[in-house]
């Protein structure tokens, strides 16, 4: 079995609100209920699909409605999906959405937190075969290591979308990623764990190009580390050494001017239109992979949802504009 992106990650039922203001601490607020899918490995892949790539998911579900709603999603989207049976009921998120589109998340991992190294071996194969293998933090840091391994001893490219920003990490696993990708949260939670870097996260956006590159090149040595920062865009840091077909060691690419009302999935638009692109494109300089994921982010945000707001735009379709 072959495919041009293996996404490993998670499925999540999303329960959310959408409310005029975030509740704060200890307030009643009303707002409109909706259900949906989500998860960001599933947000991923759906975003790598409907940005053209040929696409598996490989996750844990748990024998129950959300389980199966996975599956019938998948299917109706046109993306193979693998999971583990799992004794834990399917992974449920909270969401709250303001007016401006600002969301507050609650994860319940569930069987998420059960995908296991044993599982995942068995899709060697598929592993293997892949052009680009894309992984999350919220599955199993072992889980996460033995995708990233496997693939990058195989010579696939491996791209670490280091979110949530909570979750554990080692320095070990980003090195197997040629690619991570850190919001702005992220990026400064990575910096404080495991470079003893302490930078605000509100003050990423605002740091010049030249210290920006620099606080990357302490955090990974070599690989790539592309910095979303939301309404203010991207930030790409090379190693020296592989510019991924740019010109520049670093810069700074700006964001999409679109009418946001939910941003609840950009970041995984972002990531899972980023895989597809360097599936598809192989051959392009990184800056083109990273404009066409920021057009796919800014148009995930135009409409409510997290999958369900993925749109089908392709690199092919990019070119075209």
């Amino acid at each position: 079995m072959s495919s041009s992106v293996v996404v490993v990650g998670s499925f999540n039922v999303d329960h959310v609100w959408r409310c005029e203001s975030l509740p704060a601490p200890g307030a009643t607020i009303a707002g409109r209920y909706s259900t949906g899918p989500g998860g960001k490995g599933f947000n991923q892949a759906v975003a790598a699909c409907r940005a053209g790539a040929d696409t598996h998911f490989v996750c844990a579900l748990g024998d129950d409605a959300g389980g199966a709603t996975a599956r019938e999603l998948a299917a109706h989207d046109g993306f193979g999906l693998i999971a583990e049976a799992s004794s834990e009921p399917t992974g449920t998120a909270g969401i709250y959405v303001d007016a401006r589109g600002r969301n507050t998340i609650v994860i319940g991992p569930g069987a998420n937190a059960a995908l296991g190294t044993d599982f995942l071996q068995q899709q060697q194969a598929m592993l293997t075969s892949a052009k680009v293998v894309l992984v999350q933090l919220e599955s199993p840091v072992p889980t996460i290591e033995a995708a990233l391994a496997t693939a990058r001893e195989a010579g696939v490219t491996t791209v670490l979308n280091t979110a949530p920003a909570d979750a554990p990490s080692t320095i070990g696993l980003l090195k197997l990623a040629d690619v991570i990708t850190p919001n702005e949260t992220e990026f400064a939670a990575l910096l404080g764990r495991h470079v003893g870097e302490r930078v605000d996260a509100n003050d990423v956006a605002a740091l010049d190009g030249a210290s920006l590159h620099a606080l990357c090149r302490k955090l990974v040595g070599n690989g790539t580390v592309v910095v979303t920062l939301g309404s203010v865009g991207v930030f790409v840091s090379h190693a020296e050494e592989n510019l991924r077909g740019d010109t520049q060691p670093y810069y700074r690419v700006g964001a999409e001017q679109v009418q946001a009302i939910d941003t609840t999935g950009a970041g995984d638009a972002f990531n899972g239109a980023l895989a597809a692109s360097l599936a598809q494109v192989a051959d392009a300089p990184f800056a083109r992979h990273v404009r066409f994921a920021n057009q796919f982010a800014g148009r995930s945000t135009e409409k409510e949802g997290a999958a369900a707001a993925m749109p089908r735009f392709t690199p092919t379709d990019a070119e075209a504009k």
